[in-house]
């Protein structure tokens, strides 16, 4: 299996992330076209220009990614039906591995066996992050809605 989460993070240089900046800002402009596809340039060693036609929905993640690195961000980008090491999985979820493993062995999120080893596809694990995010979310309104009508100064 390739490895598709490694290699090690990098969070952006101070040059890097001013160039985020300014490509986002560039790029963002030409995303509410109705084309299909978008013409960029690239110039080279040679400042010559090569022209590159992509689809829309490739550019428009482009922007989304200048974001994450203009906000001093590491991105990674990861095909959604890659299939993770639990290690890999519990990295991207901010969890211990040992807690990731009881979520497999509970059910709480699925996974499969690659000889002896467990391998999480990556929608799996985006369905749980967003069922774990969604129950969060209704516990804080929920505890929030409480400690307004017990008037307990968070308000």
């Amino acid at each position: 299996m390739q490895n598709l989460i490694h290699p090690p993070t990098k969070l952006p240089l101070a040059r890097e992330i001013q160039a985020a900046i300014e490509g986002q800002r560039a790029l963002a402009a030409y995303l509410a076209t109705q084309f299909e596809t978008q013409h960029i340039q690239i110039f080279d060693e040679q400042n010559e220009a090569h022209t590159v036609e992509l689809p829309t929905s490739a550019l428009r993640l482009l922007v989304d990614i200048l974001a994450e690195l203009a906000a001093g961000n590491a991105v990674k980008v990861v095909p959604v039906h890659a299939e993770l090491t639990t290690q890999e999985a519990a990295d991207l979820l901010n969890v211990s591995r040992p807690h990731l493993i009881k979520l497999l062995e509970s059910g709480d999120l699925s996974y499969h066996k690659t000889g002896k080893h467990r391998r999480v596809r990556f929608a799996d694990l985006m369905d749980y992050k967003s069922r774990r995010d969604t129950a969060s979310e209704r516990a804080m309104t929920l505890l929030a809605e409480q400690a307004q009508a017990l008037r307990t100064g968070y308000e």
